[in-house]
């Protein structure tokens, strides 16, 4: 795939759609069509600077497509409603569900491989593990609207005939790194504990409500957000040559993003001390009401389909991941 290709990122004001732009650009792409709602203007440093092609609101995307037939190479479909405390379904139905549907039909009618943000939220509390399987996706039981939308499109996803050239919903899982400083109550716990250490002198975390689990020693799998945009920019790269190594093993459906490791909230509150030179000091809060029924206390992906398609690299490790983050964009408030 040359540097000449046209990509379209939606969610390209957002945390990984901006950084998605952004690495492109670091790898030369120039010609990308980047669409969102550009309005909140908290998020007009996270793309502003970016080399793009043009810029398009995401209400307008379909009509502008179809007023200017550019001949498009790929799409990272990265925008969504992601608020897991957003409880009105009906909003997350229509930017996650038929947005994306709309974005599906117009990839399979021009032929364009599609990557799309699925989410390990759909895998609810855990109990059917967290395998990226495609025969569990209709027993899943999210826990959340947010959840249950990202779930909705995985199935229907799976059910069509009429698909694009290529096509993979990521479930991303526990994602950290630049460019969320927008995202307020959303942004990852890193990003919270850094300001806490800065205005605090201390971490708060969750109290552990769960007997199974010591307070702070609930686990995620965090994956850096540079590792999430290694992973697109690899399938993407594999989908566009067919002499590509990893082509003869990359078959579309769905697959997790994660590092493959869960690690206690403890790690990486110690990680972020470490980081700014600091004796950690934490202190366990209680879990708010309205999410502590519907709190995870384990998330790990099953890594083996991605790696048994050909993606091999490294993973940041968590302390690897929250030393660049700490020090060359928290410390100094930059944007990647």
């Amino acid at each position: 795939m040359d540097q000449d290709s046209v990509i379209i990122v939606t969610g390209a004001a957002g945390f990984i759609g901006s950084y998605m732009v952004g690495y492109l650009n670091r790898r030369g792409f120039r010609n990308i069509i980047i669409s969102d709602d550009f309005s909140e203007k908290d998020k007009w440093p996270n793309y502003i600077e970016k080399n793009i092609f043009v810029r398009v609101d995401r209400e307008e995307l379909f009509d502008w497509l179809h007023k200017n037939p550019v001949h498009v190479d790929f799409v990272f479909h990265l925008g969504a409603r992601t608020d897991t405390t957003e409880f009105d379904y009906s909003i997350h139905e229509r930017w996650n569900v038929e947005y994306s549907k709309q974005l599906w039909h117009y990839c399979t009618d021009n032929n364009v491989p599609l990557v799309y943000a699925s989410s390990a939220a759909t895998y609810g509390s855990g109990e059917l593990g967290y395998r990226d399987d495609h025969e569990i996706i209709e027993k899943l039981s999210p826990l959340n609207p947010y959840g249950v939308s990202k779930n909705e499109f995985d199935k229907w996803a799976l059910k069509q005939g009429r698909h694009p050239r290529f096509w993979a919903g990521l479930k991303f899982f526990n994602v950290y790194g630049p460019n969320e400083y927008h995202k307020g109550r959303m942004a990852s716990v890193v990003f919270h504990a850094f300001n806490q250490i800065r205005e605090l002198g201390k971490v708060k975390l969750f109290r552990s409500h769960d007997a199974h689990y010591k307070d702070g020693e609930q686990l995620r799998d965090f994956i850096y957000v540079e590792d999430v945009a290694k992973i697109m920019f690899w399938i993407m790269l594999t989908v566009a040559d067919p002499k590509y190594p990893s082509a003869l093993k990359l078959a579309p459906g769905l697959y997790n993003v994660g590092t493959g490791h869960a690690r206690t909230f403890n790690d990486l509150a110690a990680a972020i001390f470490k980081s700014l030179s600091l004796r950690p000091s934490i202190e366990y809060i209680d879990t708010p009401q309205d999410i502590r029924d519907k709190y995870q206390y384990f998330t790990q992906a099953d890594m083996t389909k991605l790696h048994a398609a050909g993606y091999n690299d490294a993973f940041y490790s968590l302390e690897e991941g929250v030393d660049e983050y700490v020090r060359n964009f928290l410390v100094g408030h930059n944007y990647y």
